[in-house]
């Protein structure tokens, strides 16, 4: 009983449950009721988009796969209301359909098997069709048959209902084969059903892909298709999208009238071809063997078997593609040369089944073929003419008439009449495949001139023929089009075309000839594309509907940015259409000539009878009353009844144009104006006034009148007739003034009227002429007239100038340059009269680039075909490569004789071809080089070669070589420019090139693509082909490859959409997919919009550049985002989507966000609600394990769940959706939300802080980084308000977040990690440092390397601000912890490591090695040696330290919290100072442990801070003085300037400085203009002393910017990049100019900036700007500057370095590394001046690492002797200034062997070797560097003895302790036991602590030097054998002194050098001896630290000079720690002054 109870218990447990989790219970009742409930809530929700329906979304696969029968079918019917209309269903479709297909499709129940199929259809009705459909086709493949009928069931079902648009056929009817074959009864059965229904929809298309199956089968099915109805079948459902419309449709039609009509023509359903339902075959692979060799056998029988061969494999209708072109070229060779007809018709049927089976893919050898077949029709057999016709219409339709046109038109003039009978009835049966659109006006022109010759030939059948292409183009294109080109065509043959028209049925369908027109207004848009898919660039034009605004768009669209953006007005603008475009008077007037009687006749009706007879009156005053009343009666006159011809006649009667008073002229010529504009005005009138008007134009009193006159005149006739004759009247007589004015009238015309139409070639031989006057005002006029011509043609103008002189052409060139960016002047006249204009823009479309590509067809073109000779193509293959290049020359110079050529170019295409692979790399270069020549030559025809040769570039582009593939990328660019886009990207071609796997071919065309595609508004739908290959990419081995991959990602999608390019991931495996789409989701992100068309191409749109450029990015993302004010012009902004940080929504009011106005009132109240006690409820939830502890890796759903129900108490229910939805872009909405409510809700925001925090975690886990850096500018801004309000995290808010903020600490992306340290800076104002500690040392474990630095450094951070205090649990075992990194594999890791323990060390002292224990004597070296490093290098500690000390102690003790507010905020800013600092491993953090002791006591003792200065002087060690002589009041000098460089200036520097490097150009313009004005003033520029490096880094930053974002960004003007340019390099040359500063740079410095100079040497970008070579002198100027200026060896060691970096990267270019070698011959030019200045021990040292890197053998590999050249003249140079004494300078080489360096030097200095012997004293001082020399040739031994015979005698012990050094340095594995074991006890620990001494000095010597002072000079004479002047310390005052007084001179003497220090003037180049023992140039930000650290330590030497001297003893012996004894230092310290001393000298 007991136990049914308890069952019965947990039976009626569930029944509380909510529904979402009954519908997952383990009971089916508990599920049954969910799933009834579940569907009843369905059934009432009644908006799609409540979040009640997001509960279910991961439940319904559950719904429709349930295991019990019963409970499943309720599953179903909940599933299907919800499909029905919930807004999210789609998200379910992948899984649920599988799901249906899987355990729905096998159950017995036929109902559950409706429903699955009803669900399914609903899919499919919410736009889901193709992933339900891929699910059903998998079904298909199931061993269940059940399954798989159900499937074709689902299938046939969707099809009858939506139609073949919505269902893809293509993958069902590749499957219908094999179900055919099936074994199963009812999946055959099934199958025959869908074929049926697929016949329904494209009939016979269906026929071909079945006819393989059984043919019984076969035969059923085509009785069944017999059966069916003929109609068209039409959907009866329509997806949601289409519904509306479907509504409309029904309302129409129920209201009669003929809806009917206008919805079939909307709604016809699409013809499917059957050609793409075909399986393509590969042909190529099967051609017989010795196909080639039978193809050219003498036989005809062996020709003929051959082509039998061909003719069976082309009968497979659909060929896969392939490269054609060898087979192609043998069947052509056949048609053109075989001599038996028969086998020329056999050759021709191939041609057909190729053309027939490759369509498009055929297009490519089109042009090779089409002229031989046309020739080919003299052959009079009728079968030869009926297979060469049919292979040329096969033809036909792979290409356009546009590609064959030129070869078509060259045939037209053949002699034979058949092959002219044969060519028009080709065009005309090519007509008719035409539209209007794809025959535009640029075609008919060439093709009716054509045509009309025929039509009045002698033979009758070719101008019946000719008749019919006529009459077939009139019937496509209207009369309207035709009628212009037909105008002298007389009535009789004018009929006879009308005749022919009627009887053309056209492909596309069209009645009659005035449809035409009417189609042309309403064009359905996607027909016509349709249509004219096949013509070429016409397509454009084709997509627009004939009208206003639509049409402007599609006229700019070019085949590349059009050359010179002119606007696109209705008027002067299609070519030479222009002629007909005068609205109603579209005929030109046309008069006769008539005679002067009828002319006087004719003028005597309208004019006065006095007027006529004063005419020629021998009284001026008469002639100029007659003129008045001439003028008069012309104003009245009425347009009709005008005599023009008679007006101007009388006119030009006697005196006419001879007339001597200028008054009376002038009326005259103003009367000619007049005619003209009021008259219909003839070219017969013209021709009456032009002579007169052109002589007088040059008239000073007439000429003006003239020029009008002529004005007027060509608004009459138009101006390029008008133009035309004046030019060449101009030209024929001698006066120059005519000749100029001419010229000038000319240039202000064509601005007026625009260029179409003008003919450029006639107007060139006139220019020409004049530019060869002697006449100075001929020639400007002229070259001002060709600055106008360049505004519309473009640079292609220049060609036909470049053979004129250099000085004219420099001319010439000035002109063009002025004219560069401008946009040419919208036309004002020619247009007034042409109201048709509208209709007619249509023409516009043509012209892609109107003024640019008429130009281009105007050019006159040279046919070279001729000249590409057999001899020569076969030269181009010879084996020889000398042979192959003299071929190539050849080809060079033919294409650069003719400028501009001809398309067709003979057997050439395939010879480039072959060179383009060839072996030797020079050759590549050079065909890529005659292909570029090529590009421009040919110009846009270049189109037809695209596929045979401009894929093969693309090939090269995977060449190893760096220089070959550049090539190559500059030729393929070369070609675009010419061609366009589409070409490349139509076809599979690309693809198969993008499917290589070579890492540098998919490199360089992903980066190719990326650039193109942007510019691209539409591409061809091939390009989805390369999508597969695309995402390959983003998996390569190769990281570029990759990053190009990633980068070109956003421009596929934005010509693809994000669905397709999703869908596409399918086939991928399914890691490689999620990747791949977490990548699609990114780049959907950051796709840009495609580029509108612009509506006019002004020169800027009016609210400058910025702004308006970036308005389309941001449209698609702005339904979801706020409002359009987002779409400012900050990419990163817009990008994130998203409303900005601090969003204005448009009347600048703060607006959350505005999606509907009816959320908006909701949205009002506040978004935190205040719950009392709701946090600490929630704290004791989390204690009592009530609710899951927030802490996992990654976060499970639960803990979403969990939080959104906590959440759902206080948080907004809108905000809620935002924080939660599964799309980032709310995310960020939701960010920006919050952000905004931040300061008005600090209440709520504390309230729900721990939710807050914990939903901030989670968008840490998000990928998305514009959300992630939303998210900690959001934790910014709320640490900060948290740290204002006292507030203090609690242990759950802190355990539960910061854990996840260390994790974001190792982002691979610099901005978040600094992100993420401020805010863990921030943090510890609101939580005990100590109690952040543990949470940060536990990061230091992560497996992320850059988590476990950047840990590190925080904890340094922590230790230096806040003490020692901070560790946590205890000092040692945090210690311990850190150490152990010491020895991490990760090199930043371990220096992280080390400078942690470094600063630890600087606050704690000696004891942190107790505290760290043991380490590996590895690890412990390490640590001493960089403990060492920062001693000697003072550390760049918080300027503050000294008086915050006291408040630090105080405050952590008496408050471990930190809640007095003062204190804890300068501790905060201490921090950041101290991680300011810390931001480079290298820097230590504190001040030296010598001065922290003194710190304290001073604190202690407020009386010895205020050092009196001048008392220092009073000592009376006058023995000391007199040598050192430093001159007393530099001591004063000093201080105030220190002062003054820590006052606020220094601040401000350091600020203005860090805005030059900004990425806003305008704060980094404004912020070198202030540092300008410091410079500019000398008593002002001190203050820049100490920021030199810092400038210069900062501002090669900015160069670095410039090169790769500024110059790469389109939207910028490139003035502005000018201007930040000049800014930068004027402020450089200010500064090189003083040499006090320019010696501040340092050598790791000096680098980064020559690399940066350097490249903007190099780049090219820039030199096609304006300024461009401006920029470039400007550099060169500063170069040279630089070179003088620097610091001598500063800059040479940086050049060193630069060339051997520039000769090491391979990607590098040659031209970099010869720059920087010239730089160092000029360097090299200077050295004799130089020399004394420069650290030779560096410069070789850095010669050493470069020779040791590049061996003489490697540099003798190098392309150019330069580098070895340049290496041998610097040495040569050093050897020669210095003599032998170079040799003493090798001494900071280690290891001297490494490099032949100096074997070099001594070869040098061989012959002067040999007088040197053992000469002076000071001989023994090279005892170190002859050593090797030494220890090669005698025996160890006795060597070693050697050197203990001088260590045991008393005057050279200290000269045997450092040969004994070095030799134990060189030789470590020496043993000198032996030597030590003879001796006693206390000589060898005297030896071994001489040793350790020198080591010490050497270790230390140059940072010691380089942190007391002394210059560079004294450096390099002490650094050879510091130990032998020490030996002479007695003598120089003939007694031994005791140490105290040794310490008292070295603490005067530092001092002065200390103070000395500070003057950076006098001491250039202190920095960079800093660190002579580290070789390497350090970096940049190194230098800055050194430099700190030297002023400060000098700052800190003036405030503790009057310490005693034991406490400077005290401080020195502390400094040298690891010494064993006093007597050691003070050995050391006599050293040290002796050292100073004799420097002083």
């Amino acid at each position: 009983m007991g136990e049914t109870r308890h069952t019965m218990g947990d039976d009626s447990e569930w029944v509380k449950l909510p529904v979402d989790q009954k519908c997952e219970h383990k009971l089916w009742k508990a599920r049954l009721s969910g799933y009834e409930e579940a569907l009843k809530i369905f059934q009432k929700i009644k908006d799609e988009k409540s979040p009640e329906w997001s509960k279910y979304l991961g439940l319904i696969k559950k719904f429709v796969t349930d295991s019990n029968a019963v409970v499943q079918l309720k599953g179903l019917e909940a599933a299907l209301v919800y499909v029905e209309n919930a807004h999210v269903a789609g998200k379910t479709t992948g899984e649920v359909v599988s799901g249906i297909v899987s355990k729905v499709f096998n159950q017995p129940k036929a109902r559950a098997k409706e429903l699955g199929i009803e669900i399914c259809l609903m899919y499919i009705e919410i736009e889901k069709g193709e992933a339900v459909q891929e699910e059903l086709l998998k079904g298909l493949d199931s061993k269940n048959p059940k399954i798989t009928v159900a499937c074709i069931e689902t299938l046939r079902k969707a099809l009858s209902e939506f139609g073949s648009k919505i269902i893809l056929l293509k993958p069902i009817i590749k499957v219908l084969p094999k179900l055919f074959e099936s074994r199963e009864k009812a999946i055959r059965d099934e199958a025959k059903l869908i074929a049926v229904e697929i016949y329904r929809w494209i009939r016979d298309a269906l026929k071909a892909p079945l006819q393989n199956i059984n043919s019984v089968q076969l035969k059923e099915l085509e009785e069944e298709w017999c059966k069916l109805p003929p109609g068209a079948p039409k959907p009866t459902r329509f997806l949601r999208s289409q519904q509306e419309l479907e509504a409309k449709l029904e309302q129409q039609q129920s209201a009669g009238g003929d809806a009917e009509g206008g919805g079939d023509d909307g709604d016809e359903v699409p013809q499917i071809d059957a050609y793409e339902l075909l399986e393509a075959v590969e042909i190529l692979s099967k051609l017989p063997k010795d196909f080639y060799d039978k193809i050219e056998a003498k036989k005809w029988q062996e020709r003929k078997e051959a082509l039998e061969a061909v003719e069976i494999l082309v009968k497979n209708p659909k060929l896969e593609a392939g490269d054609y072109s060898d087979l192609v070229k043998a069947l052509k060779k056949v048609v053109g040369k075989d001599t038996n007809v028969m086998l020329v018709a056999l050759a021709a049927k191939c041609l057909t089944g190729l053309a027939v089976g490759l369509r498009k893919k055929f297009g490519q050898y089109a042009g090779h073929v089409v002229p031989t077949i046309l020739e080919k029709f003299k052959e009079k057999k009728p079968q030869v003419v009926q297979a060469l016709q049919e292979a040329i219409d096969a033809i036909f339709l792979t290409t356009t008439l546009q590609s064959i046109s030129e070869d078509i038109l060259a045939v037209m003039d053949n002699k034979n009449p058949t092959i002219k009978q044969q060519t028009s009835l080709f065009i005309a049966r090519s007509f008719r495949h035409c539209t209007s659109s794809t025959l535009p006006k640029s075609l008919l022109k060439p093709f009716c001139a054509a045509l009309l010759k025929h039509i009045n030939d002698s033979a009758p059948e070719v101008r019946d023929a000719a008749f019919e292409a006529l009459g077939t183009a009139l019937k496509v294109v209207g009369e309207k089009a035709v009628n212009p080109f037909l105008a002298d065509v007389d009535k009789l043959k004018l009929d006879r075309i009308k005749e022919c028209s009627e009887k053309v049925e056209l492909v596309y369908g069209k009645k009659a000839g005035a449809t035409a027109d009417k189609r042309e207004s309403k064009a359905l848009p996607g027909k016509t594309v349709a249509s004219g898919a096949a013509g070429d660039k016409d397509v454009k034009d084709a997509a627009a509907p004939k009208s206003g605004p639509v049409k402007k768009a599609s006229v700019t669209k070019a085949s590349g940015p059009p050359k010179k953006g002119k606007p696109a007005t209705s008027g002067a603008t299609g070519g030479a259409g222009s002629k007909n475009k005068k609205g109603p008077d579209v005929k030109e007037i046309v008069e006769p000539e008539l005679s002067v009687e009828v002319c006087e006749e004719k003028a005597s009706v309208v004019l006065p009878p006095t007027c006529l007879q004063l005419l020629d009156s021998g009284n001026w005053k008469e002639r100029l009353a007659c003129m008045e009343e001439f003028q008069k009666a012309v104003e009245l006159m009425d347009r009709t009844e005008m005599p023009c011809q008679a007006l101007v006649r009388m006119l030009a009667k006697k005196p006419g144009w001879k007339e001597t008073n200028f008054q009376v002229m002038q009326m005259k010529l103003h009367i000619v104006a007049l005619v003209a504009q009021k008259g219909n005005f003839s070219k017969t009138s013209a021709q009456v006034v032009l002579d007169g008007l052109v002589d007088k134009i040059g008239d000073v009193k007439c000429g003006n009148n003239a020029k009008e006159a002529l004005t007027a005149i060509a608004e009459a006739c138009l101006l390029p007739w008008t133009a035309e004759q004046v030019m060449s009247m101009a030209f024929s007589q001698k006066n120059p003034k005519n000749q100029s004015e001419t010229l000038n009238w000319l240039s202000n015309a064509i601005k007026e009227f625009g260029f179409s139409g003008l003919n450029v070639k006639a107007f060139i031989s006139n220019v020409k002429t004049a530019l060869a006057a002697t006449n100075p005002a001929v020639r400007t006029s002229a070259i001002t007239l060709l600055g106008v011509m360049y505004l519309y043609v473009g640079p292609s103008l220049r060609m036909f100038f470049e053979d004129e002189k250099t000085a004219l052409l420099s001319q010439i060139d000035a002109e063009f340059e002025k004219m560069q960016g401008q946009t040419p002047p919208a036309p004002t006249r020619g247009t007034t009269k042409n109201t048709g204009g509208g209709t007619d823009e249509g023409e516009d479309g043509d012209e892609p680039d109107e003024g640019g590509s008429d130009v281009v067809d105007l050019l006159p073109r040279v046919e070279i075909s001729d000249k590409i000779t057999l001899e020569l193509v076969s030269k181009i293959g010879d084996k020889n490569w000398k042979i192959r290049k003299e071929g190539l020359d050849e080809v060079s110079s033919i294409i650069n004789e003719a400028k501009f050529i001809q398309p067709n170019i003979g057997e050439l295409p395939a010879a480039l071809k072959g060179r383009l692979n060839d072996s030797n790399k020079i050759l590549v270069q050079q065909t890529l080089n005659i292909l570029q020549q090529l590009a421009v030559a040919m110009g846009p025809n270049v189109k037809q070669h695209v596929k045979n040769l401009g894929i093969p570039i693309i090939t090269v582009l995977g060449d190893s070589k760096n220089n070959v593939r550049a090539a190559a990328l500059a030729t393929v660019n070369a070609w675009a420019e010419q061609t366009g886009m589409k070409e490349w990207l139509e076809g599979e071609d690309l693809s198969e090139e993008l499917k290589k796997e070579n890492p540098f071919l998919r490199q360089e065309l992903l980066g190719w693509l990326a650039e193109k595609l942007p510019a691209l508004r539409s591409t061809p739908t091939d390009l989805i082909l390369c999508v597969p290959h695309l995402y390959s990419c983003l998996e390569d081995r190769n990281g570029d490859v990759r990053k190009k991959a990633q980068d070109a990602l956003p421009f596929f999608m934005m010509h693809l959409g994000y669905e397709k390019m999703a869908k596409a991931t399918g086939k991928l495996k399914p890691t490689s997919k999620d990747q791949v789409l977490a990548m699609l989701e990114k780049a959907k992100v950051n796709m840009p919009a495609k580029p509108a068309a612009p509506a006019k191409t002004s020169s800027k749109p009016a609210g400058g550049a910025g702004p308006a450029k970036f308005q389309p990015v941001s449209a698609p993302v702005e339904d979801s985002m706020s409002s359009p004010a987002e779409s400012k012009p900050d990419p990163k902004k817009a990008r994130g989507g998203g409303v900005s940080s601090k969003a204005k929504g448009v009347q600048g009011k703060k607006m959350p966000s505005k999606a509907s106005l009816k959320e908006e009132d909701d949205r009002s109240g506040p978004i935190f609600i205040v719950v009392p006690n709701g946090k600490e409820q929630r704290m004791k939830d989390e204690k009592a394990l009530k609710v899951l502890k927030w802490n996992f890796t990654t976060p499970r759903d639960e803990y979403i769940e969990q939080l959104k129900m906590q959440m759902s108490s206080c948080v907004a229910r809108w905000l809620q959706d935002e924080m939660f939805h599964s799309d980032f872009q709310h995310h960020n909405k939701a960010l920006a939300v919050m952000v905004d409510h931040l300061e008005s809700e600090k209440e709520g925001v504390i309230s729900c802080l721990d939710l807050i925090l914990k939903w901030l975690t989670l968008r840490f886990f998000d990928t998305n980084t514009s959300v992630l850096m939303k998210a900690l500018e959001y934790l910014k801004s709320l640490f900060t308000l948290l740290s204002d309000e006292e507030y203090h995290l609690t242990e759950n808010e802190a355990s539960s977040f910061i854990p996840y903020l260390v994790l974001k600490v190792g982002e691979p992306k610099d901005v978040i990690r600094k992100d993420v340290r401020a805010i863990l800076n921030r943090m510890c104002l609101v939580y005990p440092a100590s109690k952040m500690f543990p949470f940060i040392m536990e990061g230091t474990k992560s497996k992320n390397s850059k988590q476990r630095a950047e840990c590190l450094e925080e904890l340094g951070c922590l230790v230096e601000s806040y003490g020692m205090n901070v560790c946590q649990p205890t000092p040692g075992k945090a210690l311990k912890e850190m150490a152990i990194h010491i020895g991490d594999r990760d090199n930043t890791v371990r220096n992280a490591a080390l400078n942690t323990i470094v600063t630890v060390y600087n606050v704690h002292g000696d004891q942190v090695f107790k505290l760290i224990g043991n380490l590996s004597e590895k690890d412990m070296s390490m640590l001493e040696e960089r403990i060492k490093r920062s001693a000697k290098r003072p550390a760049a500690a918080p300027i503050k330290q000294v008086e915050e000390r006291p408040q630090r102690t105080q405050n952590l003790n008496s408050n471990a919290n930190m809640l007095r507010k003062g204190p804890a905020e300068d501790m905060s800013s201490r921090l950041n100072q101290a991680r300011s600092l810390s931001g480079h491993s290298e820097a230590a953090h504190t001040v030296p442990r010598e001065f922290q002791l003194d710190l304290d006591e001073i604190e202690n003792d407020n009386g010895t801070v205020r050092c009196e200065m001048p008392a220092l002087v009073q000592h009376k060690l006058d023995d000391i003085f007199e040598p050192v002589l430093i001159p007393e009041p530099k001591i004063r000098a000093v201080s105030p300037h220190f002062d003054d460089m820590h006052s606020n200036t220094a601040s401000t520097i350091n600020f203005i400085i860090s805005q030059v490097a900004s990425g806003d150009i305008n704060t980094s313009v404004q912020a070198l203009t202030q540092i300008d004005e410091v410079l500019r003033q000398e008593d002002k520029s001190e203050a820049m002393s100490g920021h030199i490096d810092q400038f210069l880094i900062a501002t090669f930053m900015q160069l670095r910017l410039i090169y790769h974002t500024h110059m790469a960004d389109e939207k910028l003007d490139k003035d502005e990049i000018i201007k930040l340019y000049s800014c930068i390099i004027g402020n450089m040359i200010s500064l090189f100019q003083m040499e006090n500063l320019a010696r501040e740079a340092s050598t790791g410095v000096l680098k980064d900036l020559m690399h940066g100079l350097i490249t903007l040497m190099l780049d090219s970008r820039i030199e096609d700007l304006e300024e461009g070579q401006q920029v470039f002198r400007s550099v060169n100027l500063l170069v040279v500057k630089v070179l003088e200026k620097s610091d001598q060896t500063n800059i040479l060691s940086a050049l060193l370095v630069l060339l051997q970096d520039s000769l090491l990267a391979t990607a590098g270019s040659p031209k970099f590394s010869e720059l920087v070698m010239k730089c160092l011959w000029r360097m090299v030019r200077l050295l004799p001046d130089t020399i004394n200045s420069i650290n030779l021990d560096r410069i070789l040292l850095d010669i050493h690492i470069f020779m040791k890197v590049f061996p003489k053998e490697k540099l003798k590999q190098c392309k150019s002797e330069f580098p070895i050249r340049t290496l041998k003249t610097l040495l040569h140079t050093l050897c020669k200034l210095k003599g032998p004494k170079i040799l003493d300078h090798l001494t900071m080489i280690d290891n001297k062997n490494e490099s032949e360096l100096e074997a070099h030097l001594c070869r040098m200095m061989k012959h002067s070797l040999d007088q040197m012997g053992s000469k002076s004293d000071k001989e023994t001082e090279k005892g170190a560097s002859r050593m090797d020399e030494k220890s090669s040739k005698a025996k160890v031994s006795d060597f070693l003895a050697e050197i203990f015979k001088k260590i045991g005698s008393k005057e050279n012990t200290k000269e045997g302790l450092a040969e004994l050094y070095e030799y134990k340095k060189k030789y470590s594995d020496a043993d000198i036991e032996p030597f030590l074991k003879n001796s006693s006890q206390f000589f060898q620990s005297y030896v071994e602590r001489g040793l350790r001494v020198i080591e010490m000095e050497r270790e230390g010597k140059g940072r010691i030097t380089s942190s007391t002072g002394i210059s560079p000079q004294m450096e390099v004479s002490c650094v050879p054998t510091p130990t032998s002047t020490v030996s002479s310390v007695g003598n120089t005052n003939g007694e031994e002194v005791g140490p105290s007084v040794y310490l008292e001179r070295l603490k005067i003497l530092r001092q002065r050098c200390g103070l000395e220090n500070t003057k950076q003037d006098d001491r250039p180049s202190l920095t960079l001896l800093s660190k002579p023992s580290v070789p390497t140039v350090v970096s940049s930000t190194d230098m800055l630290h050194s430099k700190l650290s030297q002023i400060r330590e000098s700052r800190e030497q003036h405030q503790h000079l009057d310490l005693d001297s034991n406490q400077m003893h005290s401080a020195t012996t502390s400094s040298s720690s690891s010494s064993s004894s006093t007597a050691a230092n003070i050995d050391d310290l006599k050293k040290r002054l002796e050292r100073i001393k004799s420097s002083r000298k």
